[in-house]
């Protein structure tokens, strides 16, 4: 569990990133009225100079955590197997950043499912709906109140792919999986490596940066997806990049939803090293049924874990 010395480590970190955005706003404004004075051109090069050394603090503090990442994290989910799911939007560099921490806690990395365009699109809703209906396991069902499509299909994968948080083994026979799988696969609507997939005992879904004010119902789809995910198995982060908190993006649908946000866990900054470290950290917490909302976007109420 996170220290209160690394906690207040990372809430430097946050501050540092804080005030470079100040400092830029403050150069921005005075670059686009210009100088008047020989006093004002010396402020903005103070302000310039000021912002170089917060960013190189900034640099600084992100290092650090990457550094003690491991000594942080590590034996934290001994042998835990984890799933990786990410949106199209997902940026290669904080999946592999992600992929890195897992390994430092010890967790056995169970495969990396990705969802497509067609399945968070609006336009492939009924067919995504029909191929799910069609691969449900003989003898399971679905929850009938998920009616969307997002709902269902995290309903119906994460009866796939989660072990039973009662007994730890998995939820449905292996060729049920593989049918499930191979039938959206087939429908367009996920990717894998063929036999790289397996069920696991949690799950990462990794969303990208904000979403466009013109991407419809997407945020709202990926979000249910991820709640109806995670209550089939024993904990579920989802995280994204720095603004994913904001608009109409998955992470913002489930803190601004009483009944999504108290299911799963949130981490807005899987850009940074924090955010990264946070993850892993948020995923212990699941263990525990402890769920909470982190980083530094709207709705987070804390850095991290305490």
């Amino acid at each position: 569990m996170i220290s209160l010395r690394q906690h207040a480590i990372s809430l430097v970190a946050v501050f540092l990133a804080l005030a470079v955005g100040v400092v830029l706003g403050s150069g921005f404004v005075a670059d686009t009225f210009g100088s008047s004075s020989d006093a004002q051109d010396e402020r903005e090069q103070q302000l310039r100079d000021e912002n170089q050394q917060l960013s190189s603090n900034l640099n600084a503090a992100n290092s650090f955590d990457a550094a003690i990442a491991g000594r942080l994290l590590g034996g934290s989910l001994k042998d835990r197997p984890v799933l990786i799911v990410t949106t199209p939007n997902a940026d290669e560099g904080d999946i592999a950043a992600v992929k890195d921490n897992l390994n430092k806690s010890g967790a056995i990395f169970n495969g990396q499912l990705a969802l497509t365009e067609a399945f968070i699109s609006d336009q492939n809703a009924e067919k995504m709906r029909s191929i799910i209906d069609q691969s449900i396991p003989p003898g399971s069902e679905l929850r009938t109140e998920l009616t969307d499509s997002g709902g269902r299909a995290g309903d119906l994968l994460g009866l796939l792919l989660n072990l039973s948080p009662e007994d730890a083994e998995p939820q449905v026979s292996s060729s049920d999986t593989t049918a499930g799988l191979a039938a959206l696969k087939q429908g367009g609507f996920v990717d894998y490596a063929n036999g790289a997939v397996k069920p696991a005992q949690l799950s990462i879904v990794v969303t990208g940066n904000k979403f466009a004010d013109d991407s419809g119902a997407r945020g709202q789809v990926i979000g249910r997806f991820a709640v109806a995910f995670a209550q089939r198995g024993s904990g579920t982060v989802l995280v994204g990049r720095t603004g994913s908190a904001e608009g109409s993006s998955p992470i913002a649908v489930v803190r601004a939803d009483p009944s999504l946000n108290s299911k799963i866990s949130t981490v807005d900054n899987v850009d940074q090293a924090t955010g990264r470290i946070t993850t892993v950290l948020a995923l212990t917490d699941e263990l525990g049924n402890k769920q909470g909302a982190f980083g530094t976007g709207p709705g987070a109420t804390a850095i991290a874990p305490e």
